[in-house]
């Protein structure tokens, strides 16, 4: 329901219960991890259809391959700093060289990891996966989302890499009237004086840092990206020309990750100011999950204080 928290993780293991019922050729694998990453759901339901490869997200990345190969929809289940990261040469040059219909699952990203700190927390693997040519990369902000990008991936045909988080976030979208699609974003709030463009967890964070902008009398547009590639070049287009004053936010590095996409769009196509918000070029740290995202300026505190200076 609306306001409710729920991390997106448990909406990843929830929507593969619920494919699974429909589709006997999906199957799960997972690296040692069930219970975090919330496969375990899944592999409940179909114990039969469920591979534990143990911590070996390398081999993972091959078995999925090769299953897609026998008209299986393999869901490969790791932490993003593993999936993305241990395993990208394997979903590089197994995966997304022959354009195999893998799908990636990857939870723990970002540093709202937590006390997890700098090792387990992903702030790059964005910017690897949307470099693999083909790659489809998908990033939900809440429970509705997420669920429904599940099920839009595995109708998908071809590698998808699915972003997911580990600390729960408020449920924005209502699940009677939403509508995903690859590759379109979603306007959230009009504005004219400024646009956000935001995704996955600092969705919501930039909704209510506009409207503490709006006290100030600020009227600030708030878009939802959550397809980083394909991105939607026409809404972010459409938005540079409407506020003429771009600021993308995500919990993420900077550097090649939504912040990069909608630069590259805009100088091309666009040229509009243009601010980045997210981790500048750092690793993270240990501790709980909302005092670091407040200390990253990434909550809707630190996204207002950053806009107003």
């Amino acid at each position: 329901m609306l306001g409710d928290k729920i991390a997106t993780r448990d909406s990843y293991g929830n929507a593969l219960v619920e494919l699974g019922k429909e589709h006997e050729n999906l199957v799960v694998l997972d690296a040692d991890l069930a219970a975090a990453t919330k496969t375990g759901i899944f592999k409940k339901a179909f114990p039969e259809r469920h591979i534990d490869c143990g911590i070996a997200e390398s081999n993972m990345a091959g078995i999925a391959a090769g299953m897609s190969t026998c008209g299986y929809v393999p869901f490969m289940s790791s932490f993003a700093m593993f999936a993305a990261g241990r395993a990208y040469e394997q979903i590089r040059n197994s995966i997304g060289y022959p354009h195999l219909n893998v799908k990636i699952g990857a939870t723990h990203a970002g540093i709202s990891v937590g006390e997890d700190g700098a090792t387990h927390q992903c702030n790059e693997d964005i910017a690897l996966m949307r470099t693999i040519p083909g790659m489809v990369v998908i990033n939900p902000c809440d429970d509705v989302e997420a669920r429904a990008a599940v099920k839009a991936a595995y109708e998908y045909v071809g590698p998808c890499y699915l972003r997911f988080g580990r600390l729960a976030v408020p449920v924005i979208n209502d699940e009677a009237t939403y509508h995903f699609e690859i590759g379109k974003g979603v306007e959230l709030r009009k504005g004219k004086d400024l646009t956000i463009i935001a995704t996955g967890l600092c969705v919501s964070e930039a909704l209510e840092a506009a409207k503490m902008l709006e006290k100030d009398g600020i009227d600030a547009q708030v878009i939802n990206i959550h397809t980083i590639k394909p991105l939607d070049e026409e809404l972010v287009i459409a938005a540079a020309k409407q506020t003429g004053r771009i600021y993308t936010v995500e919990e993420h590095s900077i550097i090649g990750g939504l912040g990069s996409a909608v630069a590259e769009v805009l100088a091309e196509k666009c040229p509009t100011p243009l601010t980045r918000i997210g981790v500048r070029d750092r690793y993270g740290e240990s501790g709980p999950a909302k005092d670091l995202l407040h200390k990253y300026e990434l909550d809707a505190e630190g996204i207002y204080n950053q806009i107003r200076k």
